[in-house]
């Protein structure tokens, strides 16, 4: 299953057209381009998802699915356009409420297509579980981020503190990852791989990949996977 370029092409002029009057005008392209096929790739998806965790909800909807809502929160932003200009899809764990709990996502917008997973912003209670199990098992969490497959498929990123967090030993060899505020692994794609008649196929392997990031995060945080 492929995402195809109507979709690209449809949120191209969206960004052109911010406003509810174009949105409206062009509402049965936003369904038939967008939210439909996306739908579709979830819902395909879901039958693959056990081969990666039985923990990983794929579920085909908005109101509470897997697929991001395309109108935008404007209550706390100066920027007042009403819509996203990328589509967004989060398969997360079965036990996490929000978007902070492990998970997979998938960002299509034109000009910024990547793959990526982990934990986004978790609290204080949950980062310092992540990294206490670092710091008591670093032979575990390098052979993960060190294996070959992973390292040269995924870039680890997100927000760092400026100093070693309280309670942890400023010259712990892997401080760097200690410090870290935010546990994620991320890879650009772009229009033309996922326009692949066998992209599908071609996630769910991506997602193996990162299957065992993926659960020494989750069972840091004390989730099954």
């Amino acid at each position: 299953m492929k995402i195809k370029s109507e979709l690209f092409i449809f949120l191209s002029e969206l960004k052109e057209n911010n406003n509810r009057e174009w949105f409206q005008a062009n509402k049965d392209r936003y369904e038939n381009d967008v939210k439909d096929p996306l739908l579709s790739f979830i819902a395909a998806f879901s039958e693959r998802a056990p081969e990666i965790s039985t923990s990983i909800m794929a579920i085909p909807r908005v109101s509470g699915g897997s697929l991001f809502r395309i109108y935008r929160d404007m209550r706390f932003s100066k920027d007042k356009t009403p819509y996203k200009t990328g589509a967004g899809i989060h398969f997360r764990h079965k036990r996490g409420k929000d978007v902070h709990a492990p998970g997979y996502y998938l960002h299509l917008e034109p000009g910024d297509v990547f793959a990526g997973c982990g934990i986004w912003k978790p609290n204080t209670e949950t980062v310092n579980k992540i990294r206490t199990k670092i710091a008591t098992h670093p032979d575990q969490w390098l052979n993960i981020i060190k294996d070959k497959k992973f390292e040269t498929t995924f870039t680890i990123g997100g927000d760092s503190l400026m100093r070693p967090p309280k309670g942890f030993d400023p010259e712990h060899p892997l401080i760097e990852d200690l410090k870290r505020k935010d546990y994620l692994a991320s890879v650009v794609l772009n229009e033309k791989i996922v326009g692949e008649p066998d992209f599908l196929d071609y996630y769910v392997e991506l997602c193996k990949t990162a299957a065992p990031f993926m659960e020494f995060l989750t069972r840091a945080v004390g989730l099954d996977w």
